[in-house]
């Protein structure tokens, strides 16, 4: 495995300074490998597989969502996965998925920081994807074959494709898709897995500057954690994990769209400083170097909120462009992308404060704005804008960057 070596600031400190009663009285190098690879005594230590498994079934119900011959107890199965306690339904192609005992529903709005004392907002988060997969075998299975009208669910074109929308111009399966974005893999990242209340949790840091493993495995529970994140942007099957900016774009989530801000011009490179913030993260965790982990995981939340909010931005100036167009298949769809992102954005963490970056109560108001009246047939550019606006100021990006 080929490495990049570096004496650690912190390691250099320690060796002039001393102990400081934490425990660390060794010199620790700081190798950072070329890719995401590393081993202890022959063996990785790397694992994701729960992530994997939760992007996969969430594809599956991404794509299930669009197949009208789909039951709503399939739906809610692969959102739930009761199953794996006894229900009958194996919704998933995948049989490996269907005997998981993993579910979507579990870690939606589940993060340590966010959620464990915050229960009420939890719990609904969690309603509103069931009320949106019942809605769409409710409200738009049954009119698939009509042609939606304001206020009527229905089809509509955009030129290439049909879309099926609710009443308002909803597509529910990307409300579902882009929210659980910022609802699972952004809140499992940023708000659990790199939380220092988990990082840390009880013996996590003696047990890691000594190298006591978990039971059974290769790694420390403190690197598992880290991996955890790391598998919920990197972990998608079909991508190369130890080598992921060769192959972005594999998902539906948080990889591709990674992917699209990385290929806007005015934001480059934020895929590869993402990537090498988690990989020097993971290294700073086996050479016990808190400091500069902690210093990737501010650069992380800011990176990773940064697509998320780019991606609100920019749906909504592109539909509002179709709209301006008469192309109201296309700005339906682009609405409803960005109706799912910025349901994204109550899940992102301010670097700088350690607070969310929007408040419930903001992300609300801003889906109301879309979505009163007859949302997306009476939304104005105005309006529009405004949102726009908004969440751009929050970051140091304009509207024209993340808007075209």
């Amino acid at each position: 495995m080929k490495t990049i070596k570096i004496i650690a600031l912190a390691t250099i400190m320690t060796l002039l300074l001393g102990s400081c009663g934490d425990g660390i009285d060794d010199i620790n190098e700081l190798i950072v490998p070329i890719n995401y690879e590393f081993v202890r005594d022959g063996a990785s230590t790397v694992s994701f597989s729960g992530q994997t498994t939760r992007i996969s079934m969430a594809a599956e119900l991404a794509s299930a969502m669009q197949d009208f011959s789909t039951s709503q107890e399939a739906l809610l199965e692969m959102y739930a996965n009761q199953s794996a306690t006894g229900a009958e339904v194996n919704p998933f192609s995948d049989a490996s998925l269907n005997a998981s005992t993993k579910s979507v529903r579990s870690k939606v709005a589940a993060s340590r920081d966010f959620f464990s004392s915050n229960t009420v907002e939890a719990a609904e988060i969690k309603a509103d994807f069931e009320s949106w997969i019942i809605s769409q075998v409710t409200e738009v299975f049954p009119n698939r074959e009509e042609l939606a009208t304001a206020g009527k669910a229905g089809q509509i074109a955009d030129g290439s494709s049909v879309r099926y929308v609710n009443g308002k111009g909803l597509e529910y399966n990307q409300a579902v898709t882009k929210s659980l974005i910022g609802a699972l893999m952004v809140d499992q990242m940023l708000n659990n897995y790199l939380s220092t209340a988990v990082l840390d949790e009880a013996s996590n840091i003696e047990d890691n500057n000594n190298e006591v493993v978990a039971s059974g495995k290769t790694y420390t529970n403190m690197e598992h954690k880290w991996d955890e994140a790391y598998g919920y942007i990197f972990g998608a099957d079909g991508t190369d994990f130890t080598n992921p900016l060769a192959t972005l774009g594999q998902d539906n989530f948080l990889n591709k769209y990674l992917s699209r801000v990385d290929n806007d011009t005015d934001f480059a490179g934020i895929a590869s400083e993402i990537y090498e913030a988690l990989k020097l993260g993971r290294a700073a965790i086996v050479a016990h170097d808190y400091d500069l982990r902690d210093e990737q995981i501010s650069t992380l939340r800011a990176n990773i909120s940064k697509v998320v909010a780019v991606r609100a931005v920019y749906y909504l100036q592109q539909g509002k462009l179709a709209k301006e167009r008469n192309d109201y298949g296309g700005a339906f769809h682009d609405f409803s992308e960005g109706f799912g992102f910025v349901y994204s954005l109550r899940f992102l963490r301010d670097a700088q404060s350690d607070e969310a970056y929007f408040s419930r109560s903001e992300v609300d108001s801003y889906l109301t704005q879309l979505t009163e009246g007859n949302g997306f047939w009476d939304v104005t550019s105005a309006t529009l804008d405004s949102i726009s606006e908004e969440i751009a100021s929050r970051f140091d990006f304009t509207v024209e960057q993340a808007g075209s």
